[in-house]
């Protein structure tokens, strides 16, 4: 019995390697090419949702560090680095552009005079919040052809595959 699913762009890049180089095992392709597609049309998607809050999405990857943290919405720039994966020189140039566009702030930790806080201001509170929610709302249309069971056993298998990166 024929397989029901429509084929996509990676079935015919998949048959032409195979065609062309039958002696490897293209396996992979079949799994990642489709992950890099997808990671495609989710960037574009989330440019589009953060752009409702005129953030970039380095932006948005601070501000929902600091909204994620709970109050008063303040990290470290190590913990923030950390976070979000960029070296400390990036996340300082980060912190200096967002400072200022008003939507952080940096302060003296009371902990320790020597380091400081960066601080979520309400600006910045404002617009991670509404790109959160612009964001999910767009997400959940594109998942929308699959039902809330592929959803989980889709999440649960790339969680699998991406433990040990984390």
């Amino acid at each position: 019995m024929p397989d029901a699913t429509p084929r996509d762009s990676v079935d015919g890049i998949v048959d032409a390697w195979e065609r062309e180089r039958p002696d490897l095992d293209f396996a992979p392709l079949k799994v990642l090419s489709r992950v890099w597609r997808l990671s495609r049309h989710l960037e574009r998607t989330r440019r589009t949702a953060f752009a409702t809050s005129e953030l970039e999405s380095w932006e948005f990857d601070v501000l929902s560090a600091l909204r994620r943290a709970g109050e008063p919405h303040q990290l470290s720039p190590k913990a923030l680095l950390e976070q979000t994966l960029v070296s400390s020189g990036t996340m300082t140039n980060r912190i200096d552009r967002m400072s200022r566009r008003g939507l952080v702030e940096r302060r003296t930790d009371p902990h320790d005079g020597r380091g400081i806080l960066v601080s979520m201001t309400d600006e910045g509170r404002d617009r991670v919040d509404t790109a959160i929610t612009a964001l999910v709302t767009a997400e959940g249309e594109l998942l929308s052809r699959l039902s809330t069971s592929d959803q989980e056993r889709i999440a649960a298998l790339l969680r699998k595959l991406s433990v040990d990166f984390d």
